[in-house]
């Protein structure tokens, strides 16, 4: 059975997504320096399968090919990331001339082509020689954060209308210096409280830096989306475990920028491990009024309760954030006695649930405490594709998930949400942080043997998406055509 197509607004951005470390790789050329993903990839045991991103996707070569399947699928924008490393390699000192030249030539194609590039500026890939200095725990790292973005800025604004400062400080902080599950793998609450503040304060500066060169392009922040619910809605306790939650998730990643304040929850709650110095004078205050908009990276809902008895046994909380165990580290300072609970229902191959009615509910949510446009910036599933003997990739699961998603969005909307635009991931397979290859995203298949690109039956159904601007059924009719590869 068929339904009527739902309709997006005319403005209405679609796109996809991808990030520089996931889908580049030539690592050792163009005088790239070394990220700390490559030194965490390089330890034993850090990474499923010992697996890099020395070659991902190979984009570094084959940029032109994957902006003309853009221009086949007929995206409207495309969110990508500059890795900081390959224009400046050290974090410091000189600039890379010819790494700046890749992105101004993939800039240039994009903007022929008629896609709008969106510039994300930090998707967690810092130079190496930082993070031998302390990296987001020092906090020098800011103002050198600020001269590589208004270097960008300087570079690219004139053609680039869209920025974000950061992807996903949360988990750059909380996983990466917190769980021990990303890079650079510390696993320090104290060190990830601190790493997330000069994370908010990177933002703010540079936000205020690129504003005094051009004040025309729009600057926002991206963050994913917890939606930690109570186990037990009518359980105070875990009312306030979820409260707790959704403080150092969400609400430490926007409310600085709105209210120019912490959530107040956040130090009582933590008091047992920093008395919060690391905040100076002045700092909240730097950072109110700094965003345009805000980005939401959305893929999973949560559930938690007060467990009094759970001790120094951390739920498996990284597994939220990439699917990977975070060993003794925790990402939710302050949880001794929060527990993550078991997703129910179906689960993608990340183990992740499936629940819809948790973005629009976010969606609004941001909306009411911001009052800033949105933008789906990051949506998707990864499932175990298997190619057919006709060579089609028959992802329903995919299609299925991203219509409940795409209908999520428009709900909000319909609900009074401004959301903006509505960001696929990903546009391909790729580097998938600590799961290494194992697990898979993409509309678009990556032979990672021959590196081939091969439509998945979800990039012709969201091409459909993008033609008809509308929520078309699961069950519209695809492209009946050899598989495309590139």
């Amino acid at each position: 059975m068929t339904t009527t197509p739902q309709t997006f607004p005319q403005d209405f951005l679609f796109g996809a997504a991808t990030a520089s470390y996931q889908i580049e790789g030539g690592a050792h050329e163009g005088g790239r320096g070394r990220s700390i993903w490559d030194t965490f990839c390089a330890t034993p045991d850090k990474v499923v399968g010992g697996d890099n991103g020395d070659v991902a996707c190979d984009h570094f070569h084959r940029w032109e090919d994957d902006v003309d399947m853009m221009v086949d699928l007929g995206l409207q924008a495309y969110r990508f990331s500059i890795a900081w490393p390959r224009v400046q390699p050290g974090g410091t000192g000189e600039f890379n001339e010819e790494g700046i030249a890749f992105y101004r030539n993939l800039i240039t194609r994009l903007i022929d082509k008629g896609i709008k590039p969106l510039i994300t500026l930090y998707h967690w890939d810092l130079p190496q020689e930082l993070q031998d200095k302390g990296g987001w725990v020092n906090r020098e790292t800011v103002d050198h954060f600020v001269a590589y973005a208004t270097r960008m800025f300087h570079e690219f604004n004139a053609d680039v209308d869209m920025w974000a400062t950061f992807n996903e400080p949360w988990v750059a902080a909380f996983v990466g210096y917190g769980a021990g599950a990303h890079a650079p793998g510390h696993t320090d609450p104290v060190e990830a409280l601190t790493a997330a503040h000069h994370l908010n304060l990177a933002h703010a500066r540079a936000y205020r830096a690129m504003k005094a060169i051009n004040p025309s392009p729009s600057i926002g922040l991206v963050n994913n989306c917890h939606t930690p619910r109570p186990w037990d809605p009518s359980n105070p306790q875990d009312l306030a475990a979820s409260a707790h939650i959704d403080a150092l998730a969400n609400t430490m990643f926007h409310q600085p920028f709105i209210d120019g304040g912490y959530p107040e929850i956040l130090r009582p709650n933590t008091a047992h491990l920093t008395d919060w110095a690391f905040v100076h004078a002045g700092d909240e205050a730097e950072m109110k009024g700094a965003v345009d908009w805000f980005g939401v990276n959305y893929y999973a809902s949560h559930l938690v309760r007060h467990n009094p008895h759970k001790g120094k046994a951390h739920s498996d909380v990284a597994t939220l954030a990439d699917g990977h165990k975070a060993g003794a580290g925790t990402a939710w300072p302050g949880d001794e006695e929060i527990e993550f609970m078991p997703p129910l229902g179906d689960l993608t191959a990340m183990g992740w649930n499936i629940d819809p009615s948790a973005l629009t509910a976010h969606l609004l949510k941001i909306h009411r405490e911001t009052g800033k446009p949105i933008y789906v910036t990051e949506n998707g599933s990864a499932w175990d594709d298997v190619v057919d003997a006709d060579g089609r990739v028959r992802d329903t699961n995919r299609i299925a998930y991203a219509h409940g998603h795409i209908g999520a969005v428009l709900g909000a909307i319909h609900e009074g949400a401004d959301v903006r635009g509505y960001m696929a991931w990903s546009l391909m397979d790729n580097f998938e942080w600590a799961q290494g290859y194992a697990k898979r995203f993409g509309i678009v298949r990556v032979d990672y043997d021959t590196l081939e690109r091969r439509w998945k039956d979800s990039a012709y159904w969201y091409a459909e998406v993008l033609r008809q601007r509308a929520v078309v059924p699961t069950d519209a009719e695809l492209a009946d055509t050899p598989p495309r590869t590139f």
